[in-house]
């Protein structure tokens, strides 16, 4: 019986397999290029592996390739009675996520990890910004997810990836100097993890480090690939640290060629997402958005999510409908009542149409219920500026220059004193 790089059991005899899945695994963790290889090769050594299965269900999930996922999983599910207790358990965990059913998906991870909590493919599933606590929907969510990264800490300890998703759930909650501590022990073990190198971004953001953000970032992807999963989402972070220091032509071009639909390898989500909020962080920042932009990306967003349900992109396909002019769509989304936070999905949809119509009283009193406590959208909070800066815009065309200086000192000091919307300073 081989093992992979935690110790877990692996019913394989080949080391070939266990070693390309291991391979496939550490991709996975760092979002770096080559885990669907990886685990093609696992899968050519002993077919009859059923991790090697799963992993590569993964690999698809994050391909968006959904059809072969199912597949590879069926394949997996298949071969459980050969497997493990572990591995029978890991199987399933993945077939719930695979058939649609989060709650139960994130509930079986939870019980999982507690008996097995070095199973770090079973336990990614609830750690990040899109993970199932996430996007859960729930009150307190971020505290929640620190709570989890915390409890796998102690058992993992000086681990390159572990460290990097605790260092984030920390940056979400405002422990900014232990996030950066763990940003930089986890890429002094493993410079190439992608997710450190990102949350490491974010944390630079939070703390105001625009210029030593832009140039880390700009460092670090010379190696990165750009068929990589998170290639699209830092270029996003470069592009907007670009925008806070008034150079445009970067902006675009960081928008042309890595995050424009086309352009980005990222999932649906995050190109969906990364567009919208970029396109408006230039607008309100006073710059001429083509309105070609606003149309492609409307016509994206009813491509890949035509019906509500993912409130996230929700919120990002409502804003690219009310800029492209698309009344019909973003219609849909102001009636919202399916997604994880449809009762704030609808409310931002309206507000994005009272925007596009310069109605700025109605975008105010339209926002308010989602500013309580947004975070039940999920995204990370440099995410969610999208809708701090909107409401601040608001404020000023309503002729509240105090009150948005107010709600900036309260809620973003990070932007207290320049906030990058135009007629703020």
């Amino acid at each position: 019986m081989q093992h992979d790089r935690y110790g877990n059991a692996l019913s394989t005899g080949s080391g070939a397999a266990a070693q390309a899945y291991a391979e496939g695994v550490d991709h996975i963790l760092a979002a770096t290029f080559g885990a669907e290889a990886a685990f093609a090769r696992a899968v050519e050594a002993d077919d009859g592996f059923a991790l090697a299965h799963v992993g590569a269900a993964r690999a698809a999930m994050y391909a968006g390739d959904m059809g072969a996922a199912k597949a590879a999983i069926g394949r997996a599910e298949a071969l459980a009675a050969g497997a493990t207790a572990r591995e029978a358990a890991h199987i399933a965990v993945f077939g719930l996520l695979l058939a649609g059913k989060p709650a139960e998906a994130r509930r079986a991870v939870e019980a999982h990890v507690k008996d097995h909590p070095s199973d770090v493919l079973v336990a990614q599933v609830c750690t990040n910004i899109f993970g199932l606590i996430g996007t859960s929907g729930e009150a307190g969510r971020e505290a929640v997810q620190l709570a989890f990264t915390t409890a796998l800490h102690r058992h993992l300890g000086d681990d390159w990836w572990l460290l990097s998703v605790h260092g984030q759930a920390m940056c979400e909650v405002g422990r900014l100097d232990e996030a950066m501590a763990l940003m930089e022990r986890s890429l002094e073990l493993n410079n190439a993890n992608a997710n450190g190198s990102h949350f490491k971004a974010h944390t630079l953001y939070e703390q105001g480090e625009t210029e030593t953000g832009r140039a880390y970032l700009a460092a670090w992807k010379q190696d990165y690939d750009k068929r990589a999963l998170l290639h699209g989402h830092l270029s996003w972070h470069e592009a907007l640290w670009a925008l806070e220091q008034g150079d445009a032509a970067a902006m675009w071009a960081q928008y042309d060629g890595g995050i424009a639909p086309g352009a980005s390898h990222s999932l649906p989500l995050n190109v969906l997402s990364d567009a919208a909020a970029l396109l408006w962080r230039a607008d309100l920042a006073g710059l001429d958005v083509p309105q070609e932009k606003w149309q492609a990306l409307s016509a994206y967003a009813t491509r890949f999510f035509p019906d509500p349900g993912m409130s996230f992109a929700d919120i990002h396909a409502a804003l690219a409908h009310a800029m492209a002019g698309d009344g019909a769509a973003l219609a849909k989304l102001a009636e919202a009542s399916r997604g994880y936070a449809a009762d704030l999905v609808a409310p931002v949809a309206r507000a994005w149409g009272a925007v596009a119509r310069g109605d700025w009283g109605s975008a105010l009193a339209a926002l308010q219920p989602a500013m309580a406590d947004h975070a039940r959208l999920s995204g990370s909070k440099a995410q969610r500026d999208l809708l701090e800066l909107t409401w601040v815009l608001c404020l000023l065309r309503t002729g509240q220059r105090d009150e948005a200086r107010r709600a900036m000192a309260i809620r973003r000091p990070i932007f207290a004193q320049a906030a990058p919307v135009a007629g703020y300073s």
